[in-house]
């Protein structure tokens, strides 16, 4: 099948790696329906962009009715092709300081969008012979102080990708790509005062640097192939190979 028939959904499309999934799938061919509660970005070419909040649309029923009309008028043929749970939030805190709101806005965003988007999905998922991509995170395994809410729902949604491909067989497929360190606005922004720690981030790198948002974007237009057609369950890790490090004082 040509990707010029193909049609892609990809939530969080206004952040840097959403951005470089909606880039990468266009010039595929791609039909992309971009969808995120930002503003379109400028210059971002896609099918459709839709302005909508993905974490109201777990909340709220009368909302979600709604969304899905959006996105279902996009492509009028009833399948989807493929579908990328990229929306996320990152709330910083730990045992003292998370609220029950922080918990709810992250779970949310970050687990229950996914499961609740692909749910209502299904229908045009099967008929499009589709894939599930859900972008996860080196912190579903490894990670660091103050990151309880994010790693815990990056861990549930690496869970949820494998125990969801039980349940859906052979309709559809559904993986997950987790990245490690990557290239993106807020990271570099993060680093802006104290450029020798990202220095530092890129040598702590087996391969001596963080990864581009096209990289990410790249294994996920090739996941979606059909060369990879095998491929279901699965949580591949795209980190530069600093979850195969280990760092002790010798």
């Amino acid at each position: 099948m040509s990707n010029k028939s193909r049609t892609c959904l990809i939530t969080g499309a206004a952040g840097g790696i959403g951005l470089a999934l909606v880039k990468v799938f266009t010039e595929a061919g791609y039909n992309v329906i971009a969808m995120d509660k930002s503003p379109r970005p400028e210059d971002l070419k896609c099918h459709a962009y839709l302005q909508d909040d993905i974490e109201k649309f777990v909340q709220n029923e009368d909302y979600a009715v709604k969304v899905l009309e959006d996105i279902r008028n996009e492509f009028p043929q009833k399948r989807l092709h493929v579908l990328i749970n990229n929306a996320a939030i990152q709330i910083l805190g730990g045992l003292d300081t998370l609220t029950r709101s922080a918990w709810r806005s992250t779970l949310d965003t970050n687990l229950l969008a996914p499961f609740f988007l692909t749910q209502a999905l299904t229908e045009e998922l099967e008929a499009g012979q589709g894939n599930v991509i859900n972008i996860g995170s080196i912190h579903a395994r490894l990670t660091k102080s103050d990151f309880v809410a994010y790693s815990t729902s990056k861990a549930a949604l690496a869970g949820m990708t494998r125990s969801l491909a039980i349940d859906i067989g052979n309709r559809f497929r559904i993986n997950a790509i987790e990245p490690g360190a990557i290239e993106t606005k807020m990271l570099i922004e993060g680093f802006l005062e104290q450029p020798e720690l990202s220095t530092k981030l890129m040598k702590y790198h087996p391969i001596q640097r963080i990864g581009k948002t096209t990289e990410i974007a790249s294994a996920a237009l090739w996941l979606a192939s059909d060369k990879c057609s095998f491929i279901h369950g699965e949580c591949i890790q795209i980190d530069g190979g600093i979850s195969s490090r280990l760092h002790d004082p010798m």
